[in-house]
């Protein structure tokens, strides 16, 4: 018998041998994209503005690259605000023209617009939306005012509402979380529908983000 036939059967004078073949490699860690340093699986992020990019980042690089003067980068926030009694009407949200009953709004700092995007299954799909209907919604509800550019976020979750299964749910929280959502949508989608498995797993992620978040009620941004 061959080793390689040996270590097959399992046959072999090295049993811990064997038992290497079945333990599981771990992981290497995450390192800070700017110093190399080792991440904690917490760690927060930047983001480069001029291609949009998400950077893993350590403590120390997030505060020296932060700097609202920095052109390059900007620090990712940590804090997801649950928006109590938000205000929008069906009327209003079926005139974004948002093919689906869900999405994530922020300021292009660099383009001077609002972006509008929808998690799909091909991605993040931008869709049009002008100033003019974004201060509309500022109006109605003045929290959106203290958006931060670029690495903050309106998330939209009207799906249950459009299902007569709940309520609409409106956080203000950081972009990342949103990609993270189009993540999951994309990484588990499943024909047309999507499949039974893209849903739990859209709704474990609004569970875990309902969980995190800060209560804000309406007359806290009023």
């Amino acid at each position: 018998m061959t080793e390689m036939d040996a270590a097959r059967t399992g046959q072999t004078g090295d049993p811990l041998g064997v038992l290497r073949q079945f333990v599981r490699r771990k992981r290497p860690a995450e390192v800070c994209e700017l110093c190399s340093q080792e991440l904690r699986p917490d760690h927060g992020h930047l983001l480069e503005l001029a291609n949009r990019k998400l950077l893993c980042a350590c403590d120390g690089c997030s505060l020296l690259f932060s700097s609202h003067s920095n052109p390059r980068y900007r620090r990712v926030p940590r804090q997801v605000r649950l928006l109590q009694d938000f205000q929008m009407s069906d009327a209003e949200w079926d005139g974004l023209m948002i093919p689906i009953n869900m999405a994530f709004f922020f300021r292009n700092s660099l383009h001077s617009s609002v972006a509008a995007l929808y998690p799909s299954p091909a991605g993040a799909t931008e869709s049009l939306l002008t100033l003019e209907t974004w201060d509309e919604i500022v109006r109605e509800n003045p929290v959106l005012a203290e958006m931060e550019p670029d690495v903050e976020a309106l998330l939209v979750n009207r799906i249950a509402h459009s299902r007569e299964a709940g309520a609409a749910e409106y956080y203000l929280l950081p972009i990342d979380e949103c990609y993270k959502l189009t993540g999951i949508i994309r990484r588990h989608w499943r024909g047309l529908s999507g499949g039974t498995e893209v849903w739990q797993e859209i709704g474990n992620f609004f569970e875990e983000l309902k969980n995190r978040a800060i209560l804000a009620p309406r007359e806290s941004y009023a």
